[in-house]
């Protein structure tokens, strides 16, 4: 929503500093939301050159110093640094270029379109990330327009890959440009600000995350006719296999941070949802309010556990043809102490 675009900036600049027009500040936001919305980064495979092309231009025209590095040509990262006095370490301010893949067919509007229509940005990459990315990027254009005072540099890197290949993005710059993005805080996708009847209630910043990892589940079986069903059919093993795992209830783990974001809902939440969040704590009482979240608040289940989602099937080279075998991809998300090569044995 057009409203929403000012905090980043409202957060980046000083009261002390000159009031900016932010009806063209806002306007302004919104052109290069919509123009990287527009510019298809889909990973694989990728293309985030064209992004660094447009964040190239519009840094430059802001006298903005930066410097575009990859490791694959078509593949581009850029780092920009505002300076600062040095009495602090640098504050790296972080978006990814890429998205995942898009099923065309699916969307009312167009996934490169940027459409607007009722308040709301309409395409691919509007949540994940290119947000974080143009609230970046107008960050540092606010700041140095203001001249505002800085304590610290302030990096800005706009990294590809993030979504299925992060070789030529975070990987490339740790090994390669670590000096240029060395920072005491980095700033990334992971929070934001939860509004209900669109008025801001609380923020949230994410202090930790989940190993993504991905399980292969593959069932076999003899082939044969499919005149002639068998109690064998590999198909049939997979799907019974990925009924189970998706109706299992995982232990709930919870760690510093999860403990005290659910601690904090129940005093900024109304009676009934505090009452939930409580619940949480109660072993007597946890299955209903995990299984009122897993339908009502998806986001809040999955913080309570290790999460498996089974996201990709694979059998079958005929329709009459039962196959000798068919797969699953399981996209597992555990939580940060979970002993992963324990987990699967």
């Amino acid at each position: 929503m057009r409203n929403l675009l000012l905090l980043p900036f409202l957060i980046a600049l000083p009261m002390a500093a000159q009031t900016p027009d932010w009806s063209k500040v806002n306007d302004e936001a919104m052109r290069h939301f919509q123009a990287l919305v527009r510019i298809d980064s889909t990973d694989p495979p990728g293309n985030e050159t064209r992004v660094v092309d447009y964040l190239k231009k519009v840094l430059n025209a802001e006298g903005i110093p930066n410097t575009v590095v990859a490791k694959d040509p078509a593949r581009a990262n850029i780092i920009a640094r505002l300076k600062g006095n040095g009495s602090k370490r640098p504050l790296m301010i972080v978006g990814h270029s890429d998205t995942v893949r898009v099923d065309v067919s699916k969307w009312t509007f167009p996934p490169f379109s940027a459409a607007i229509d009722g308040g709301y940005v309409y395409g691919r990459g509007t949540r994940d990330d290119k947000s974080d990315l143009f609230a970046a990027l107008m960050t540092m254009v606010m700041l140095k327009r203001s001249g505002t005072p800085l304590d610290r540099d302030v990096i800005f890197v706009s990294e590809a890959g993030e979504e299925a290949s992060t070789g030529p993005g975070i990987e490339y710059l740790i090994a390669e440009h670590w000096s240029e993005i060395d920072a005491e805080i980095c700033l990334a996708e992971g929070g934001g600000v939860r509004r209900q009847n669109g008025q801001p209630v609380y923020s949230v910043v994410q202090t930790t995350e989940k190993q993504p990892r991905s399980m292969l589940l593959i069932s076999r079986g003899p082939s044969g006719h499919g005149s002639v069903p068998l109690r064998t059919n590999a198909v049939v093993h997979l799907a019974n296999a990925v009924s189970r795992i998706a109706a299992w209830e995982p232990p709930t783990r919870l760690n510093d941070t999860t403990r005290t974001y659910f601690e904090k809902l129940t005093n900024l939440s109304k009676a009934e949802d505090a009452a939930r969040y409580r619940a949480l704590f109660d072993a007597t009482k946890s299955a209903a309010a995990r299984e009122y979240l897993a339908v009502n608040s998806p986001i809040e289940y999955s913080m309570l556990h290790t999460s498996i989602s089974p996201n990709m099937t694979q059998a079958g080279l005929q329709v009459n043809v039962i196959p000798s075998e068919a797969q699953a991809t399981l996209d597992v998300r555990a939580v940060p102490d979970e002993d992963m090569p324990a987990s699967w044995r």
